[in-house]
């Protein structure tokens, strides 16, 4: 891998080198692609048409084919998806589902992602589950509209459909060429009025010929030739700008707003306060920058978070409701009677999304009347939440996805809207809003913050005899949902909007493993609250749960004397399991061990599968430790994935290579920094990220079943990488790092608590 120079700016690289120079083999792929995009710029402005399964009321009725699909006079087909595109490349894998079983070039499909006036309510873009279920739905719409066309070819020629062939949108007679009509001539402009069938008669796998190939992603060619492709880069008749300011602290209260301060502003149109909800609205963006800037705002401020140093001891002190998802066995006979036991301690810090881009969004208020245009993974969610922050019916309120710069999880791109949509109805004009990094690392919704202990222990036949697991987590959700409570505007404004009833959620995601354990017991303590405003961050509590539950694999089977690897494999029958592990284990150059060394340089292992029923995913690292300074230099991560049947291998590869450095940079990085009033991680520098010259060679190995379901794969492989790089420094240096992010440095000087551990086997023995 070629690296920048640490010297070279990226502003004085682009000034210096005149051009960028793409690869003249690269612009061949991309150039149909790219006509395709230009043919379907960014929406500017005003209402979508309504797709034809709309009803009267305007909802769409998502058991119609209508709603799914339609053909044009021309054959061309659109598919309307509430599954939105968020970088990962589902709206190529959707649209070559569609185009498969509808028998039709992959070029014909245009996809209508995330637009309540045209697309059906599927919730939210979240959880993995665009393929595995948002996938299905489109297969069986397109395969429930082949049988209908199929129906109506049958009857124009006068035949049986088993004398009947299709291929690229047209219906013929089988041996008779001359009989033959296009979808387009069938149907075309349309109802089908049909409908979706629970189960139509759906494609072979075996006859798949989209399906399986890695077809150019369609979101990219705009991104990199720089055209209109975010919905920062949208633009509206008469738009103005707007900036928020937010509060000097965590639980702030506005004591005064002193408009005279910018009464000589710039640009100014507007300033607007709604209790704590303070912005300002200008013609031009420089305007609105200066005029939140140089607004003086008079805030009461007090101490309401916790210590940050003794974290994980506040969170075990908070009320709880229990829940134990696993109890099997007698643990605590178990535990009683082995002859030595281990416990260990593992902690997840508050993390950012940390978006390379700050949240935006374009709002159009116009009395009873409003369009958002926002990169949301719920349009429909964030239309009720919207509606009842500006008073407004659900159903005159337009959401339109557009996508921005970076999201996995819930970021700030509910609440930029939200507060373009206060500040556009204060003016009655067009808003776009943009946040500072500031505002993006301070006030998006964090991940949030857990603590686990486990305890255990491993019989003479060097198996766990006995597993104890206690996890303290607050919920990991608090999208929109309908509720103005949850966005961070409907928190300020006065009068406070209802309250939200956020449940219990995604703490206790991959809390259960899936080895086999005769004694085995998972808690969850679930807090009620969270001093720091906290939300779904990619993986949710999947991604710590499994950090302390590979790590103390890794424990036990270092106290048992059995290889890392073996160890696991002796704890599982699954042969999709184990076949992730082999695969992974042999591409890495796996060498067998039974103790730390201190070489400074090691391997790790991790393995899981997402929510304990879905895609299978095996991690192994090849770590450096500088033992002069604690840096840690990853050399090599190697991911083996089986999620079932694979839509396109190339869109699988980069989001499982996305993964890897996100989580391996949370690992390694990522932590929220406050004091008692506020965050103090505001910016790059205070929040670092993995930088392009941090990232390892990493091989990617999928393992292919298409006779079995699609699962997702947006999640999966953020769970691995932390634990096998936790587990691969101990290998190296006998240091047992605990706690997120990892720092040698911290290893025995904080044995058992956040970040620390000892520097012999196992955690506090027993």
């Amino acid at each position: 891998m070629n690296r920048t120079p640490r010297g070279i700016t990226r502003r004085g690289f682009i000034g210096g080198s005149g051009a960028l120079v793409i690869s003249f083999s690269l612009l061949s792929q991309l150039r149909p692609v790219v006509a395709d995009a230009q043919t379907n710029p960014v929406p500017q402005g005003g209402e979508g048409a309504p797709s034809a399964g709309t009803g009267s009321n305007g909802s769409i009725d998502s058991k119609q084919v209508d709603s799914w699909l339609s053909v044009g006079q021309d054959g061309a087909v659109t598919i309307y998806s509430g599954r939105v595109e968020l970088g990962t490349g589902t709206r190529t894998a959707l649209a070559q589902i569609a185009a498969d079983e509808l028998y039709v070039p992959f070029e014909s499909i245009t996809m209508v992602q995330g637009d309540t006036a045209r697309a059906p309510d599927e919730g939210y873009t979240a959880g993995s589950k665009t393929i595995q279920v948002g996938g299905v739905n489109v297969r069986n719409a397109a395969a429930t509209a082949r049988q209908a066309l199929m129906e109506m070819a049958a009857a124009q020629f006068g035949v049986g459909q088993e004398s009947l062939s299709i291929a690229n949108g047209a219906i013929t007679v089988t041996g008779n060429p001359s009989q033959s009509v296009t979808y387009g001539q069938l149907i075309g402009g349309q109802k089908l009025n049909r409908a979706v069938a629970q189960q139509p008669p759906l494609k072979d796998p075996s006859q798949y010929t989209v399906v399986g190939q890695s077809i150019s992603r369609l979101d990219l060619p705009p991104k990199m030739y720089g055209q209109p492709a975010y919905v920062s880069d949208l633009r509206v008749p008469g738009m103005l700008h707007g900036r928020t300011v937010h509060p000097v602290a965590i639980g702030a209260t506005v004591a005064d707003v002193d408009e005279s301060s910018v009464a000589n502003s710039p640009d100014l149109v507007q300033v607007v306060r709604n209790g704590n909800f303070v912005g300002v609205v200008a013609s031009s963006e420089w305007g609105a920058i200066q005029a939140a800037r140089n607004l003086k705002v008079s805030w009461t401020t007090g101490d309401s978070l916790p210590d940050q140093a003794h974290l994980s001891d506040w969170l075990r002190q908070q009320p709880t409701s229990d829940k134990q998802p696993v109890n099997t066995g007698d643990v605590d006979a178990a535990l009683a009677s082995a002859g030595q036991t281990i416990e260990a301690t593992y902690t997840q810090p508050y993390q950012d999304h940390a978006s390379i881009g700050p949240s935006c969004a374009v709002a159009d208020v116009q009395g009873s009347q409003a369009t958002i245009y926002s990169s949301t993974q719920g349009v429909y969610p964030l239309r009720g939440a919207i509606a009842q922050l500006l008073g407004l019916d659900a159903n005159n309120v337009h959401v339109v996805h557009m996508e921005g710069a970076g999201c996995y999880g819930h970021n700030g791109f509910d609440d930029a809207a939200g507060e373009a949509a206060l500040l556009s109805q204060a003016v009655g004009q067009p808003v776009r809003l943009q946040w500072m990094r500031q505002d993006e690392h301070v006030w998006e919704p964090h991940g949030p913050a857990m603590v686990v202990d486990v305890r255990g222990a491993v019989d003479a036949q060097g198996k766990v005899s006995a597993w104890d697991y206690q996890v303290w987590t607050p919920t990991h959700s608090t999208r929109p949902g309908g509720y103005a409570a949850n966005l961070l505007p409907g928190m300020l404004v006065t009068p406070p909007p209802p309250a939200a009833d956020n449940g219990f959620g995604g703490g206790d995601r991959n809390a259960p493993t899936n080895y086999t354990f005769a004694n085995n017991r998972v808690t969850v303590h679930w807090l009620s609250n969270s001093p720091i405003r906290v939300s779904a961050l990619r993986s949710l509590g999947a991604m710590a749960n499994t950090f302390a539950n590979e790590s103390f694999m890794d424990e036990l089977a270092y106290q048992a004397g059995i290889d890392p690897v073996q160890f696991r494999l002796n704890h599982l029958d699954d042969p999709r399991a184990i076949a992730v592990i082999q695969a992974a284990a042999n591409q890495i150059g796996w060498q067998p061990h039974t103790s730390a060394g201190s070489t400074g340089r090691g391997q790790g292992f991790a393995y899981a599968r997402y929510e304990n029923t879905e895609t299978y995913v095996a991690t192994a690292v090849d770590v450096s430790v500088d033992a002069s300074n604690g840096h840690i230099t990853l050399n090599h991560i190697v991911v083996a994935h089986d999620c079932g049947l694979i839509i396109n291998p190339d869109g699988l590869r980069n989001q499982i290579e996305g993964n890897v450095i996100q989580s391996a940079s949370r690992a390694i990085l990522e932590q929220v920094n406050f004091d008692a009033q506020k965050i103090n991680s505001v910016d790059w520098r205070t929040y670092p990220i993995l930088r392009f010259e941090d990232i390892p060679q990493i091989d990617v190995l999928l393992l292919n079943h298409p006779d079995q379901p699609a699962w997702g794969a947006g999640e999966i492989t953020t769970l691995t990488p932390p634990p096998a790089i936790a587990n691969a420094i101990y290998h190296a240096t006998g240091q047992r790092l605990r706690g997120v992010p990892l720092n040698p440095s911290q290893g025995a000087a904080r044995q058992g608590g956040e970040g620390g551990g000892d520097s012999d086997r196992g955690g506090r023995g027993g």
